[in-house]
């Protein structure tokens, strides 16, 4: 989910789940005080209206009460004379947060809790409340009441007027109770949902960057081997999944340098050892010419052309080191031009075969391509793969009767070479290996056999810098066939360029 998908739907939930749990919860609690107002002063279908406007709610506190008044009035108005009777109606107002007064004439025949003279005597006279209900509100600076009175005369003609008298502060602690619980339902609303939100912001984006920073912290004290948890679809997701590209690029780039450096270490060794023996019979057979052991023409022709073979074994070593370092930086040289195949590899074999006839090695070629097939290749490093290969081949030949055969295929949009001989062949746990640069069969680097190891990784390098592919197939004891594919050169006319666009 993306950054911008989840601010939005923060914003949603800021916005709609608050006040949709708000009005839930007031919605309940209201529903919770109307059955607790039922319960305690018998008033049905109490609403949320009437729990927050104190006014009806008061009223309908001692509506009963009231109603009760008027109907001992109607039937026994002497009876509002009566103490007993008086206190008992004042007895239950007083849970109701209200009391009774009876005035007779001018006079306070009952009062059943105020002490508020000021209240007394500015209550409504006989016949001066205009609601019909005889219902009224009176404000006062120290106290906020709601009377509800009704007038009536007694036996002897005297008029009489009874209150019912609510007081606003008394019940005034029911709204400030709503008011307070309505507060703290809200708070607990807010604190829900930013805790919701801070866990979801903290697994979705903390949480991620807090790996980031320890993958960094790890990168930066060297340790590359570690994996971190891409999970996510996010922008953070994409962050950590880079991240750890970056990470395994810097591992393989880091564990290639150190195959570089072990590489490099060997081919130095390779080469030391590979030197060491030519150099040793140079000096040798130098020192046998100085000191007067070659002493007729035909000792002394034999020395020198030892002392030339070797060193031309040392320039051969010191060239393959400067193609490979070559190799190493994409530096070879390549000067690509179409070749008929009939006639260049005609060219190489009859190159090839006066050295490998005075070898005694017998060469078979055979072209199966049509005469005018042409490839796309470099001359020379071309023929250099040939002779790589055949060299190698004849390094390795251990039969009385030797011989190499070149076969040239036509398949497909390619030129396939194969090039096999009879020598002693690779093991198959060495065979997918020997393109490998450095790696050599004979461990124990026979002087006879000697080389710097890298000859068929540069075959390799060269043919795959061809657009082609190389392997090979060998049976131990009865020789090894090399192969590789150059991509045939065809012409594009006007009409197929004219198809393609």
């Amino acid at each position: 989910m993306k950054i911008k998908t989840k601010l939005i739907i923060s914003f949603c939930i800021i916005i709609f789940v608050p006040s949709i749990l708000a009005i839930a919860t007031i919605s309940a609690y209201c529903n919770f005080q109307s059955h607790v107002i039922e319960q305690t002063y018998g008033i049905k279908n109490a609403d949320a209206y009437s729990i927050i406007n104190s006014v009806p709610l008061l009223n309908r506190y001692t509506a009963l009460d009231f109603e009760k008044i008027k109907k001992t009035i109607k039937l026994s108005p002497s009876k509002m004379e009566d103490a007993f009777y008086l206190t008992e109606i004042n007895e239950d107002l007083k849970q109701k947060y209200s009391y009774l007064v009876v005035r007779v004439g001018e006079k306070i025949s009952f009062n059943g809790g105020s002490k508020n003279e000021k209240i007394l005597s500015e209550l409504p006279g006989y016949g001066e409340n205009s609601s019909r209900q005889g219902v009224d509100k009176y404000i006062d600076r120290d106290d906020e009441i709601l009377v509800k009175q009704v007038d009536f005369k007694l036996d002897s003609g005297e008029k009489c007027t009874a209150y019912i008298v609510t007081s606003f502060d008394a019940t005034g602690q029911e709204i400030r109770q709503f008011i307070v619980w309505g507060i703290i339902c809200v708070v607990i609303i807010l604190l829900l949902t930013a805790i919701m939100m801070i866990v979801w912001i903290y697994r979705s984006m903390i949480t991620p960057i807090q790996k980031l920073r320890v993958a960094a912290e790890n990168i930066k004290e060297g340790n590359l081997d570690f994996a971190l948890d891409t999970q996510g679809d996010d922008e953070i997701g994409e962050l950590c999944t880079t991240f750890e590209q970056m990470r395994q690029r810097l591992k393989d780039n880091a564990e290639e340098k150190l195959s570089n450096e072990k590489e490099n270490r060997a081919l130095i060794s390779n080469i030391a050892h590979d030197l060491k023996t030519p150099i040793t019979a140079v000096k040798g057979y130098s020192e046998g010419i100085m000191d007067g052991v070659a002493n007729t023409p035909e000792k002394l022709d034999k020395y020198i052309r030892t002392i030339y073979n070797k060193a031309n074994e040392m320039d051969t070593l010191i060239n393959e080191l400067t193609l490979y370092s070559k190799i190493d930086t994409n530096r070879i040289p390549y000067d690509f031009a179409k070749l008929n195949v009939a006639a260049y590899f005609k060219d190489c074999v009859e190159e090839i075969g006066l050295d490998l006839e005075a070898k005694g090695i017998a060469l078979s070629y055979f072209n199966y391509a049509t005469p005018d097939t042409q490839i796309i290749a470099d001359p020379e490093q071309l023929r250099r793969v040939i002779n790589n290969i055949i060299g190698n081949s004849v390094k390795y030949m251990n039969k009385t009767e030797k011989f190499i055969n070149i076969r040239i295929k036509d398949v497909g949009d390619f030129i396939q070479v194969e090039i096999e001989d009879d020598g002693r062949g690779i093991a198959q746990k060495d065979l997918p290996y020997i393109f490998d640069r450095f790696y050599r069969t004979d461990a124990s680097r026979n002087s006879a056999t000697g080389g710097s190891g890298i000859g068929l990784s540069i075959v390799k390098k060269i043919i795959e810098d061809h657009g082609g592919k190389i392997w090979a197939t060998s049976k131990e004891d009865s020789g090894t066939t090399m192969y590789f594919v150059i991509r045939k050169y065809q012409e594009v006319t006007a009409n197929e360029q004219n198809t393609d666009r």
